[in-house]
């Protein structure tokens, strides 16, 4: 028996003229968890893909427990002992939990043994491993987090011994991820392998064993995880030093560009998500919305950007209101100054199946610099884009690429350009930097501070508290679809968790 789960040797993997993946070496010891990092389009999902068969390898081999194989489809790769949990879960969401976990794995003609089968196979799984779901449950009806603990759930149900998992906290609050990794220890100990493709060195630091670093479609390093650190790993990343904290000057508040008071917003099932809300956000400052996920932020940046009609209060755009509870047009909105990041890049942000150069343009297509007479100028068009990836170093540098084949730090980075390169009056960012390698975070970041300090008024909201204690200027905390406080950027995190669970912020509302 091999003491490798898995081996790759001169693994090599070309799309046209982009070269993914360049002669991949990788041993992962069983019973290990091994991270692999690498900055956006640095071939790690690539090569995933490859191990779970979703792509085949131009030349090179893939070795489980020793013995040489060809994973030809996800099929083989299940049959060999492999999982995949991936960045955007593979769920039907029309369908149960139960009906997910047993599609393409059902064991009998007869379908109500099958179901009687499964329901009892899934209810140890939950008890075994603390991944407590309602197999009745409609995936569509169900967070995020719960989604996850399903992917999970099909790949024990499919007896994986070998678990990779996609950018897996991305979509988690911190008392989740906190979960998924107690869960990721107990697979380890039970003798089951895990590999970990992120791009938080932190959680890298806090969960593997060793990590390996890709960088522009090769392995340049594997660590021993306890004998390494962040900075060494960021540097390892990216190829220079990555400077891992903010720079910011002190901020030069001027006149209210946008004010919001009492707002309420309803979401589609009548639920009041945004109660009674009310703030300013002044020219040069970057005022943080901080909150678990769930509690109104979303709804918030949809109803002042036009997306969302909310249910009463009054929104001014540089003076100027906005029919929040008639009909905003976003369009409008653009026109008079105001730039909106969405959190879901690829719902609201993107239409996935066009080029870069149409994604850069969109929802500015009717600029007259983007036009020739009725038509659109297409050389204008993508002389715009090229000049975007420059700035952004948008990788591959290709405006004539589909945008779903862009990995997702790169996609962030097309909405990005779109949005900041307007010189709006009022930005608005949701989530600017969720699944953005460290190197691209740090340009992110500066970008942030540069609008900052050129005048614009940013509102910003992240599930992840070190980026709004870096970024802001001001931090109001959202609990339960209210604002219960307000801090400065020096308070502690304990303090800030405190108000995210609606702790402090019942006190200070009592006072």
């Amino acid at each position: 028996m091999s003491e490798l789960a898995i081996e790759l040797k001169g693994i090599d993997k070309s799309f046209g003229l982009v070269h993914a993946n360049r002669n991949i070496n990788l041993k992962v010891r069983k019973g290990t968890i091994h991270g692999i990092i690498g900055e956006n389009g640095a071939g790690k999902s690539t090569l995933m893909s490859i191990l779970y068969g979703f792509y085949q390898a131009d030349y090179g081999d893939i070795i489980i427990d020793g013995k040489t194989i060809k994973i030809r489809d996800p099929n083989a790769a299940i049959a060999a002992g492999i999982g995949m949990v991936h960045q955007h879960f593979m769920l039907v969401e029309n369908f149960t939990v139960l009906e997910n976990i047993m599609l393409g794995a059902e064991e009998s003609q007869i379908l109500n043994a099958g179901i009687t089968k499964a329901r009892a196979e899934l209810k140890r799984l939950e008890k075994e491993y603390a991944l407590e779901v309602d197999p009745d449950a409609v995936i569509e009806e169900l967070p995020v987090g719960i989604q996850q603990r399903v992917e999970i759930l099909k790949a024990l149900y499919r007896k994986a011994d070998i678990l990779i998992l996609d950018e897996p906290t991305g979509v988690l609050t911190p008392a989740e991820a906190d979960h998924l990794f107690r869960i990721l220890r107990q697979l380890k100990d039970e003798g089951k392998t895990v590999l970990l493709i992120t791009h938080k060195l932190r959680e890298i630091m806090a969960i593997t064993d060793e990590v390996s670093v890709m960088r522009r479609g090769e392995m340049v390093a594997t660590r021993t995880t306890k004998d390494t650190s962040v900075e060494e790993l960021a540097e390892l990343m990216v190829g220079r030093r990555v400077l891992l904290r903010v720079e910011k000057g002190e901020a030069k508040p001027a006149d209210v560009k946008l004010s919001v008071k009492n707002l309420t917003v309803r979401d589609g099932r009548g639920v009041t998500m945004v109660d009674d809300v009310s703030f300013d956000i002044r020219a040069g400052e970057i005022v943080g919305i901080a909150g678990v996920a769930g509690n109104g932020q979303s709804e918030l940046l949809e109803a002042i950007s036009g997306i969302r009609r909310a249910k009463s209060g009054t929104v001014l755009l540089s003076g100027r209101e906005i029919d929040v509870t008639g009909n905003a047009d976003p369009a409008d909105l653009r026109r008079r100054g105001l730039a909106h990041v969405p959190e879901d890049r690829h719902h609201v942000g993107l239409v996935l199946k066009f080029e870069e150069s149409e994604n850069a343009i969109l929802g500015y297509h009717d600029d007259p610099k983007y036009r020739r007479g009725m038509l659109l100028d297409v050389d204008a068009i993508r002389a715009d884009a090229e000049a975007k990836i420059a700035a952004y170093d948008i990788r591959p540098p290709n405006p004539r690429l589909k945008t779903a084949n862009f990995s997702g730090g790169n996609q962030q980075k097309i909405v990005l350009a779109r949005e900041m390169e307007r010189n709006p009056d009022v930005l608005i960012i949701g989530q600017p930097t969720r699944g953005v390698d460290v190197g691209a975070i740090e340009f992110i970041h500066k970008r942030i501070i540069e609008m900052r300090d050129q005048g614009k008024a940013v509102l910003l909201v992240s599930v992840e508290l070190d980026e709004i204690r870096a970024l802001s200027d001001r931090i109001l905390v959202m609990f339960a679809g209210r604002v219960v406080g307000e801090r400065t950027p020096d308070a502690t995190e304990g303090e800030l968790g405190l108000l995210m669970a609606g702790v402090e912020g019942r006190k200070e509302a009592a006072e």
